[in-house]
């Protein structure tokens, strides 16, 4: 039996660098699951549309939510556009993050961006007014609180409180300098409000880190039918 196809569903963007970002993300991907049909979508915005890429798909398909919580495109817009396409071959797995895998990537951009130890750390969310995605989101600075040895608060881009600049604000004098472990999986309009927030340091967003992909891989595994995983 053929494997389903692999649909990653990432938020809509326009920006040059966050696309090229998601194309490649596709691409490790497709290079993870060679006998995979492997398709990029965005969840609005941007095109192609989930809609548009599923009518090409013949066949079962799993759909992976690129996101790392479980907000309002998670728990309603996908489902909701799903039932508007009325397909009853396509399968949604769950999202990203929370993920324990993905706090290493984390840390890994960090360090590239010239994180050092000893530095106060911040994680840089999106950010949302659903409390679903906040609980999501104070997981995963539990997450990385138990990596770097200090409590990690949480800062919000947009939607919700603290903002990020406020609570880099709040946190230098916990140490010499404050650092934004960015906990987006793109770069875009967010990434680039961070350099505003007084931070000494902003890594970079996720993009292809092989954890990521590794944790996409595993989304479509656990969805996909019993016999026809690859």
């Amino acid at each position: 039996m053929t494997s389903p196809a692999l649909l990653l569903l990432a938020h809509g963007t326009e920006d040059p660098a966050g696309r090229a970002t998601w194309d490649r993300l596709a691409v490790s991907v497709q290079q993870a699951l060679p006998e995979v049909a492997v398709r990029l979508a965005y969840a609005g915005v941007a095109s192609p549309s989930m809609a548009s890429v599923l009518a090409e798909i013949a066949g079962p398909v799993v759909v992976v939510p690129a996101f790392l919580a479980s907000g309002f495109h998670v728990r309603v817009d996908v489902p909701e556009q799903l039932a508007a396409i009325g397909r009853d071959d396509v399968v949604v797995a769950d999202p990203l993050g929370p993920d324990p895998a993905l706090v290493g990537a984390v840390l890994d951009r960090l360090a590239e961006a010239g994180g050092q130890p000893g530095d106060t750390v911040v994680l840089a969310a999106a950010g949302s007014t659903d409390a679903v995605a906040q609980d999501d989101l104070r997981t995963a600075a539990a997450l990385l609180t138990a990596r770097v040895g200090h409590e990690v608060p949480v800062g919000y881009i947009a939607g919700g409180e603290p903002r990020v600049a406020d609570v880099v604000a709040s946190a230098f004098p916990r140490g010499p300098r404050v650092v934004l472990a960015t906990w987006l999986l793109a770069p875009g309009a967010f990434f680039r409000w961070l350099g505003d927030a007084g931070a000494g340091v902003v890594a970079a967003p996720l993009g292809e880190h092989p954890a990521v992909v590794g944790v996409v891989v595993e989304r479509y595994r656990a969805a996909a039918p019993a016999g026809v995983r690859p």
